[in-house]
């Protein structure tokens, strides 16, 4: 597969021979699910956490006589049923992440790039560097090129200038190529990689 190379003025300044080995799957959504639940799942805090019986402060001492005070018979103060008392089943402190093979996060990055390619979503641009950090500058940029949500990949480091103007734009966001990944390039509209990215990603997942 041949795709243009082109500069932030939207003209063509080469080409690029991508692998149909990577950019040129057939997308299963089977396999992209999986991959983006694998990644949810992941990054969830797992945080949430409620008191037990044995959490709650208070006395194991019988509140009242069992008997002839008119009262429900009761026990602990903290006992389940009781207001204030520890909860039953409720949510612990644990890992949410589960188990996804590497070759089946391999091959879901692989049918996300596939899928960008396929719709003609995909950009390639000679290099991300700018000139000056400037957010309203590059917002015109993207306005030439009809990007209104995309992600940016750069090589192993993204230029210091690019990443300030994007940074205030909404639905543009940039990663270098360590941190692409499958959700982040479904959830753009356009994906668009640097000619380094495009050899970094070919490495990567060669």
């Amino acid at each position: 597969m041949q795709l243009d190379i082109i500069n932030f003025d939207g003209k063509a300044v080469g080409k690029v021979e991508l692998q149909d080995s990577i950019f040129g799957l057939e997308p299963r959504a089977d396999i992209l699910h999986r991959v983006v639940t694998w990644q949810r799942a992941k990054s969830r805090a797992g945080t949430h956490a409620v008191k037990t019986v044995s959490d709650v402060a208070g006395s194991g001492k019988k509140a009242f006589k069992q008997k002839k005070t008119g009262n429900a018979r009761e026990g602990e103060r903290y006992n389940v049923h009781m207001r204030g008392g520890g909860v039953v089943h409720g949510p612990v402190v644990r890992d949410h992440a589960i188990d996804l093979p590497k070759k089946i996060r391999s091959l879901g990055l692989k049918m996300a790039l596939s899928s960008k390619a396929k719709e003609g979503a995909l950009i390639i641009i000679d290099s991300e560097k700018l000139k000056a950090a400037k957010t309203g500058d590059f917002a015109k940029q993207l306005k030439k090129l009809n990007i209104a949500s995309a992600l940016f990949v750069g090589a192993d480091k993204l230029d210091e200038n690019f990443k300030k103007s994007a940074s205030n734009i909404a639905n543009v966001d940039a990663l270098p190529t360590i941190g692409l990944n499958v959700l982040d390039i479904l959830k753009h509209e356009k994906l668009v990689l640097t000619a380094d990215a495009v050899k970094a990603v070919e490495a990567r997942l060669a």
